[in-house]
C-alpha cells in the first residue's frame, strides 16, 4: 500500500510518500480502509520532534490522527462492527496514523461515520471537534445564558465551538479577521472582534467580561494573563496551546486542555452532523502524495482552514 513516513524527525523534508506492508489488525483493533485523514497541527509537532517526549513514536512513523474510511478486516475478538462499515476515529498519537491507504483503529475509539456528508469530509470532524467539546463542556462547564469568548475563532477547532456554545445557549463573541466575520456570524457568533490590543492595560474587549474564554492561540505568558483579566469573577479560561497562570486571583479558574479520543462524544457529535446542527468546514482537499507541502505550508504559517489528505483512489 502507499503510505507517507518518516524516518527521523525534521522538518517537512523528511516526509516520504512510498511503499509500505499493509497492516494486520490485533484482536482489538480493526483495519479501515482510508477516505481522507485531516491535517492537525499535533502532526506538525510530533514530526518535529517538539512533542517527543510527550508520545513515544517508532520509525518509520505515519503521521495522521484524524481518519474517516470503510472497516476492511475485523481484529480476532472485535464485536458491534462489520467489514464494510463506513467510521471515523480520533487515532492513538503515539501509534501509527492515517496518512496510508489502510491503517489500525482500536476497535474502542470507532464512532459510525456521518451519512450527510462525504466519507473524506468526515475525517475533518474527530480532533477539531472533540477539543472545542472538551473544553467547553469538561472543562469550562459551559452552560446556557453564560457568555463566551474565543479567542482565534476562524479555524477548524473554533468553527465547532462557536456551533457548540450557540447550541448551548452561549452567547458568543469570536476574535476573527474581518475576511471570516460573515462566516464565523453564520455559525453563531453574536459578535466579532477583529483585533485585541494586547498592549492596553487592562484588556479591552468589547462584551467583557466573560464566563468563559477559550483561548485557541499560542500567546505569551503576559497576552494570557491579559486575557484572563477579561474572564468573570469565578469564571474559566481554557487554553489549547498556552498554558494560563497555575492560581489566577478572582476565583478564576484556568486550564489547557489536551484532547483524547472518546467514541460515545464523537458519536454525538457525528449525530449533531446528521441533523444539521453541526457544519463540517474543509479549507482544501489535496492528495496524499502532497502531505509534505501541506506540512510546509503548515511551518510556514501558509495552511488557514482543515485540509485533507485523501489516498488516490478517493
Amino acid at each position: 500500500m502507499k503510505t507517507v513516513r518518516y524516518h527521523r524527525y525534521g522538518g517537512s523534508e523528511v516526509l516520504q510518500y512510498e511503499d509500505a506492508p499493509r497492516p494486520v489488525p490485533g484482536p482489538t483493533q480493526v483495519l479501515v480502509q482510508v477516505a481522507a485523514t485531516a491535517f492537525n497541527p499535533v502532526d506538525a509537532g510530533i514530526r518535529g520532534g517538539y512533542l517527543a517526549q510527550v508520545y513515544q513514536i517508532d520509525f518509520p512513523h505515519t503521521p495522521g490522527v484524524d481518519v474517516s474510511g470503510t472497516i476492511a478486516e475485523l481484529g480476532e475478538s472485535v464485536t458491534g462492527w462489520n467489514i464494510g462499515d463506513a467510521v471515523v476515529a480520533f487515532l492513538p498519537l503515539d501509534a501509527g496514523g492515517a496518512a496510508a491507504e489502510f491503517t489500525l483503529v482500536p476497535a474502542e475509539s470507532l464512532a459510525a461515520a456521518p451519512t450527510s456528508v462525504p466519507l473524506t469530509d468526515a475525517a475533518a470532524l474527530p480532533v477539531p471537534a472533540l477539543t472545542a467539546w472538551q473544553a467547553l463542556f469538561e472543562i469550562a462547564g459551559l452552560i446556557a445564558g453564560q457568555s463566551v469568548l474565543i479567542n482565534g475563532a476562524a479555524g477548524a477547532v473554533g468553527s465547532f465551538a462557536i456551533q457548540l456554545a450557540e447550541q448551548a445557549g452561549a452567547v458568543v463573541t469570536a476574535t476573527a479577521k474581518p475576511a471570516d466575520a460573515e462566516r464565523l456570524r453564520a455559525l453563531g457568533a453574536e459578535h466579532i472582534v477583529d483585533y485585541i490590543d494586547y498592549t492596553r492595560s487592562p484588556l479591552e474587549v468589547e462584551g467583557a467580561p466573560f464566563d468563559v474564554v477559550l483561548n485557541l492561540v499560542s500567546t505569551t505568558d503576559e497576552q494570557t494573563d491579559a486575557l484572563i483579566g477579561v474572564v468573570a469573577d469565578g469564571g474559566v479560561h481554557v487554553g489549547t496551546m498556552a498554558f494560563g497562570p497555575a492560581n489566577p486571583d478572582r476565583g478564576v479558574r484556568s486550564q489547557r486542555v489536551f484532547v483524547r479520543s472518546d467514541a460515545a462524544q464523537l458519536a454525538e457529535l457525528v449525530s449533531r452532523v446528521d441533523a444539521g446542527q453541526l457544519r463540517i468546514q474543509i479549507a482544501d482537499r489535496r492528495p496524499l502524495a502532497q502531505a509534505a507541502a501541506v506540512h510546509d505550508n503548515s511551518d510556514a504559517g501558509r495552511l488557514h482552514g482543515k485540509t485533507l489528505l485523501i489516498p488516490t483512489e478517493h
